[in-house]
């Protein structure tokens, strides 16, 4: 380790876009956070029920330059005091991807920083590394057994060190948050789906409606477009029978598709450990912050869960500074300035 190092630990700015928030944060070292700031566009798309993509990117060309100015200013730092810049590449929307790989190539080339262009799924993995209030949180062991969920996302991945990823399955078809937000907009409980479900499943039954889980025996891949579609099919049902929209059990009905998922993403995952002789088990990803998920997966392993803290659940930039603190100093990633966004870019 050189004097440098010693003196003055790696920082790295984060620049995060790749679909609804803007980001951006300053981590020290991969793992303490100096700052971390988003600025979200939920109410912008809810009139839509989902994400509208040109919406999305002109208003990050309207907020990034605010954003990343705060984000050193409340870490105390001035652009010259970070070591590197890194920013998500992929996957995403292609334009929401554009306006932050643009952001930092511009301050990269004005400030003379390295540039590292991110996986936004490795920034998920990642988050589980950040420590926001600077507690001392212990890290995930290796081998480690990865749960990546949210709106996009359903994937099971074996991390058998720093930057090593081995795919073990996803999602076939809907990916857990995007089923989460085609009941909520069946059940006309709100955007986004995965918190209004999860509040109106408070007052619910989760075994009042006998819904499918599909296991998929054999595999770590998930479906779960027939579970959206055997809501559907209940809720005509219900509706067939002279019940009227208003009168709908959106509660129990709520209650018993966020169990089904959760058992099935528990279940598989806690499968795919045993088999990997994971050391530890990470979740990450918007759907990560669901209470019941969080809470039944730590009750069924008797291995050490990382979930990362709910204000990283959901996009930041805070988890792709921290990616790219190991990207910078155990993989010596150095990016040109040339490099386009990948909007459909695996993890491994």
């Amino acid at each position: 380790m050189s004097p440098r190092r010693k003196l003055k630990p790696a920082r790295i700015l984060g620049i995060e876009t790749s679909c609804d928030e803007t980001a951006a944060a300053v981590v020290e070292d991969g793992r303490r956070a100096l700052s971390n700031v988003v600025a979200s566009q939920v109410d912008l798309h809810a009139e839509y029920g989902g994400v509208f993509p040109e919406v999305a990117s002109r208003q990050h060309v309207k907020v990034i330059d605010a954003v990343v100015a705060t984000a050193l200013k409340q870490a105390h730092v001035e652009l010259d005091d970070v070591d590197a810049i890194a920013v998500t590449r992929g996957p995403g929307l292609p334009g929401s991807l554009v306006v932050g790989l643009n952001m930092a190539k511009g301050l990269s080339l004005g400030a003379g920083k390295s540039l590292l262009g991110i996986n936004h799924l490795e920034g998920h993995l990642y988050s589980a590394w950040v420590d926001l209030k600077d507690e001392g949180n212990d890290a995930p062991e290796f081998p480690l057994l990865a749960l990546i969920v949210s709106g996009g996302h359903t994937e099971l991945v074996l991390m058998e060190k720093h930057l090593k990823y081995r795919r073990l399955g996803g999602t076939l078809d809907d990916a857990a948050g995007e089923a989460f937000d085609k009941v909520a907009r069946l059940l006309e409980l709100g955007y986004p789906g995965g918190p209004a479900i999860q509040k109106a499943a408070e007052g619910g039954d989760p075994s009042a409606f006998q819904l499918p889980r599909a296991w998929l025996e054999g595999s770590y891949d998930f479906s779960f477009s027939g579970l959206k579609t055997a809501v559907l099919h209940q809720v005509r049902d219900l509706q067939s029978g002279g019940l009227p929209t208003s009168a709908l059990p959106r509660a129990d009905l709520a209650a018993s598709f966020q169990q089904a998922v959760v058992e099935v993403l528990v279940g598989k995952t806690q499968r795919a450990a045993e088999a990997f002789g994971a050391a530890s088990i990470l979740v990450a990803g918007g759907v990560s912050a669901n209470g019941p998920l969080r809470e039944q997966i730590q009750t069924a392993s008797d291995l050490p869960v990382h979930l990362p803290p709910l204000a990283l659940c959901t996009d930041n930039a805070a988890m792709i500074a921290a990616a790219g603190y190991f990207r910078y100093e155990i993989g010596k990633q150095r990016d040109a300035l040339d490099i386009d966004a990948e909007p459909g870019w695996k993890l491994a």
